[in-house]
Formats: C-alpha cells, sequence, structure tokens
C-alpha cells in the first residue's frame, strides 16, 4: 500500500515554528513500530542534530494529545520525536525497506507541496495589501494637497476703509 497525499499532508504539524512530522505518524506511514523506528534514529542519532528532530517537551505533548478528538496515541509514554523535512530526508539513509524509500519520496513532495502553496498565498498576500496600501497612500495624498478651487480668505482685523 502507498501513502496517499491526503495520508502525508494531514500528518505534517506546525511545532516550534516548525513543519514537522511526529514519529509515531512515521513508523505508520513507513509500516514499522514506532519503537522500531526510534531505535533506529538512536543507532544513528548523530545523523539527527536538533534542526532534523527534536523531542516534544511534555507540555508540547500534553498539549499535542488534547488536539486531537478521538485518541490516535495508544498507550506511549514519553514524548514523541519531531522530524523537520531535513530529518525525514535522513531517515531515508537510516530506513533502508523499499516501503521507506517509497515514502520519503511522497513525504519530500509533500513539503515541496506546502512550500509551494505557501508561497502562492504569500504572493497573494502580497498583491492584495500592496492594493490596498496604495488607496490608502492615495487618500493621504489627496487630504495633503490643497483643493484648487476653494476661494482663500485672509484671516484677522479688515481696515475700515476697505470695507
Amino acid at each position: 500500500m502507498t501513502a496517499t497525499i491526503a495520508q502525508i499532508d494531514s500528518k505534517v504539524l506546525l511545532i516550534r515554528g516548525e513543519r514537522v512530522m511526529l514519529s509515531q505518524h512515521l513508523a505508520e506511514l513507513y509500516e514499522v513500530e514506532p519503537r522500531v523506528l526510534n531505535q533506529a534514529v538512536k543507532r544513528n542519532i548523530e545523523r539527527f542534530p536538533e534542526d532534523f528532530m527534536f523531542q516534544l517537551t511534555p507540555e508540547e505533548f500534553t498539549n499535542l494529545k488534547s488536539q486531537f478528538v478521538t485518541s490516535s496515541w495508544g498507550g506511549i509514554r514519553t514524548a514523541p520525536y519531531a522530524f523537520t523535512e531535513q530529518g525525514v530526508a535522513m531517515l531515508s539513509s537510516v530506513l533502508r525497506s523499499e516501503r521507506a524509500i517509497q515514502v520519503n519520496i511522497e513525504i519530500m513532495r509533500a513539503f515541496v507541496r506546502l512550500r509551494q502553496m505557501l508561497a502562492r498565498k504569500l504572493a497573494a498576500l502580497e498583491k492584495k495589501y500592496d492594493a490596498r496600501f496604495k488607496a490608502v497612500f492615495e487618500a493621504i495624498h489627496e487630504l495633503m494637497t490643497p483643493p484648487e478651487n476653494i476661494k482663500k480668505r485672509t484671516i484677522g482685523f479688515a481696515e475700515w476703509d476697505k470695507k
């Protein structure tokens, strides 16, 4: 069975400002037990610096569990690992099954799709706000420019003989 785009996209989370996938979700996609994935990572821990993988704090894990209505966490006692895009790519060198290779390719494509989607949204926002800011600047410019057709009156006292 091949992992579908929807399956992969639904597993990408935003934690600590990073798009990550959790170890138990990756194990599910790779069709291995989470402990097998974690053991492989621990045996090759030098391949996973902090910008590739980090373990959730107990608070992050509790918060994450509370966001899921139905529990898919089972009897997990320790907080899972979160893998960034680079960490997921590194997993392909640690998990060498054919399944791992195929799933990794699809996961890399999912991260690329996310980047492309974010770039499109950002471009749309820039166009939207550029137009709005242009209108604001034009309105400010109009307010600062004195109208041409208004007669100027002098303010103050007039001399008696000029009345």
